[in-house]
């Protein structure tokens, strides 16, 4: 055999299909030379560094799997911190979302004439909450308790939204209900209000007349009789459209019977403008002639009286009471409470005792 063909086959095991094992070998070689065969040990000596044993060569596997494992750690503590930034703005967005709810009637467009400037508040600013404009277009979770605003938006869609319930014609204050179910429900209607309902004109043009009417006899009777006591519902005349659609709708559900508990402020205007007492009658009071044919009991001052009457609604008539309040708290409650509560019962009894004697007088009804 041949020099160059005995070298050929002598270097056949360093070929590049053997570099995995060779390098195995060769490391193994560093940490125990005693540990490989001898003709590898002879090789393998002949290859290493030469010098005073200073510059010996170094296993690369341990350095692979360092460098391998500082890239891991590297990948792993920036998707950390980007998932950090992402909790920690969406954080922000729940808070911006939460002041909105308590503070956005602070710049509520509340104002035809564009008379008055409502500055924006610091805690309403986007950099108050950390965030910018640079957040505008990214989706968070928006917190809905039901379907009508969608799980996720992007910050923009969901600052429109909250201007549009919370900020412009009507604004709305819950903080002050400490019933933390009442005030979910309460922001939970008006919220799904605001988003889906729309008045028709008919319905505008009726609540704008209910406005009307009521701030209307205010100032009458402020500029009539402004040395006497009225306690005026300016401020509240909302009050007015409010009590009526809860008529006209209780109405068309079948209720028959309204019987309405409530104190001084604003009771002259409920009585003429929901109850339908005469305004001439009021007029007469404040004048001081009374009508002693109609008089009930020993007289009253005319914002502690009560009155009823019945009110068409497109299901048919609704009687609707106003309870007298002789006081200015409304001590009166338990007493309108308790009157709807001996109605109900008598209600009840009649219905169950006409029952009883349908049985009685035809056999063939049973109540199995």
């Amino acid at each position: 055999m041949g020099d160059s063909l005995r070298a050929l086959l002598d270097s056949t095991p360093l070929g590049a299909g053997s570099a995995q094992y060779i390098e195995a070998l060769y490391e193994q070689f560093l940490a125990d030379p005693a540990s490989v065969a001898p003709e590898w040990r002879e090789y393998f000596a002949g290859i290493a560094p030469a010098g005073d044993g200073k510059a010996r060569d170094i296993a690369h596997t341990p350095l692979r799997e360092a460098l391998a494992r500082r890239a891991r750690e590297r990948r792993t503590a920036a998707a950390a911190s980007a998932a950090g930034d992402v909790s920690a703005k969406q954080g922000a967005v729940s808070r911006l979302i939460q002041v909105y709810a308590n503070r956005g009637h602070l710049i509520a467009d509340i104002d035809p004439l564009g008379m008055m400037q409502r500055p924006m508040p610091e805690v309403l600013e986007l950099e108050h909450f950390g965030l910018s404009e640079a957040d505008m277009d990214t989706e968070f979770y928006t917190g809905s308790r039901d379907g009508t605003i969608p799980a996720r938006m992007t910050l923009r869609q969901i600052l429109a939204n909250l201007r549009h319930i919370y900020c412009s014609t009507i604004g709305a204050e819950f903080a002050h209900i400490s019933n933390s179910r009442e005030r979910l429900w309460l922001q939970n209607r008006y919220q799904n209000g605001r988003i889906q309902h729309r008045f028709s004109p008919e319905e505008r043009k009726t609540v704008l007349r209910q406005l009307t009417a009521a701030e209307g006899l205010e100032r009458y009777l402020a500029t009539k009789y402004p040395a006497q006591k009225r306690f005026a519902l300016e401020g509240g005349e909302s009050l007015i459209p409010l009590l009526d659609d809860l008529i006209q709708q209780g109405g068309q559900r079948g209720v028959e019977e309204f019987v309405i508990g409530m104190a001084h402020r604003g009771r002259l205007n409920v009585l003429v403008n929901v109850v339908g007492k005469s305004p001439q009658l009021l007029f007469s009071e404040f004048e001081g002639h009374y009508d002693s044919n109609h008089a009930q009991g020993s007289g009253d001052v005319k914002y502690h009286k009560g009155f009823s009457t019945d009110i068409r609604t497109p299901a048919g008539n609704v009687h609707v009471a106003l309870a007298f309040n002789p006081s200015h708290l409304e001590v009166v409650n338990p007493v309108v409470q308790g009157s709807v509560l001996t109605v109900a019962l008598a209600f009840i009894l009649i219905n169950l005792l006409v029952d009883v004697l349908y049985a009685y007088i035809d056999p063939a009804i049973r109540y199995d």
